[in-house]
């Protein structure tokens, strides 16, 4: 363990998420933190950054003593690139994004803010950890096995075009089956769409999302070891950077 280890955390659950402070916590015992967080929800914006218009960024209130922490008016990858360029002195060696409430598994990575924050990491050379919990506020399994999966990742070679992406399933540790590595995204989406269809007298028609949770899913999938109760653990791959091979 590298007490002088320099960790940032982003999420895109906002600063406030109970998700973000047990990883401040956790990540507290690998290495110093700081918290570099989106002033409010911003799920779904995958690696969306702000083009035009201000950010605002300012000092936050935070749970975890020792812990310096930033909420940025913007997007999860707006947030790395606020604090490598005027938060930190210099790059850190890790960064860790999450823990999300809400799988980023399957094709739902390709939406997910948690993801998009981590490849930004990963496009300024820094390797990246991307964090999430089964969206019911069962934190349990997430506390009690991430600081034991993180220290072996770190210690495990990873392409520099790739981050881990961990999965936590929101069930007390005893109902866990266990730890399933090298998982592959499924190729669907953990939540199938299912838009409920409102008429309007102008002609128009109202749209309100209700997802579907999948049932099944292919066998080595994230998607099937979270189904069956097991943490899943695997990469994903940034399709523009060469494949290169370094130890996180």
């Amino acid at each position: 363990m590298n007490s002088k280890r320099k960790i940032l955390l982003v999420n895109d659950d906002g600063i406030r998420a109970p998700g973000l402070v047990l990883l401040a916590r956790l990540a507290s015992r690998l290495g110093e933190v700081t918290v570099a967080a989106p002033e409010g929800q911003c799920s779904a914006m995958s690696h969306r950054i702000t083009v035009h218009g201000e950010l605002t960024v300012k000092k936050a209130d935070f749970p975890v003593p020792g812990v310096k922490a930033w909420s940025v008016s913007g997007t999860p990858a707006d947030c790395v690139k606020v604090a490598l360029s005027f938060l930190l002195p210099e790059k850190p060696d890790i960064v860790f994004s999450g823990i999300n409430r809400g799988y980023n598994a399957g094709l739902d990575i390709l939406y997910s803010g948690t993801i998009g924050a981590a490849m930004e990491a990963l496009v300024n050379g820094i390797p990246a950890v991307a964090f999430s919990n089964e969206a019911n506020d069962v934190w349990e399994t997430a506390q009690g096995y991430l600081l034991p999966i993180t220290e072996k990742l770190l210690e495990l070679p990873v392409s520099r075009s790739r981050i881990w992406n961990v999965n936590f399933p929101g069930r007390s540790p005893k109902e866990i089956r266990g730890i399933l590595w090298d998982r592959q995204p499924s190729p669907e989406g953990f939540f199938q769409d299912h838009y409920a269809r409102t008429d309007l007298p102008d002609g128009g028609f109202r749209l309100e999302e209700d997802g579907i949770p999948s049932q099944t899913a292919p066998e080595g999938t994230d998607m099937r070891a979270l189904l069956d109760g097991y943490i899943s653990v695997g990469q994903i791959r940034n399709a523009i950077l060469r494949e290169e091979t370094d130890s996180v």
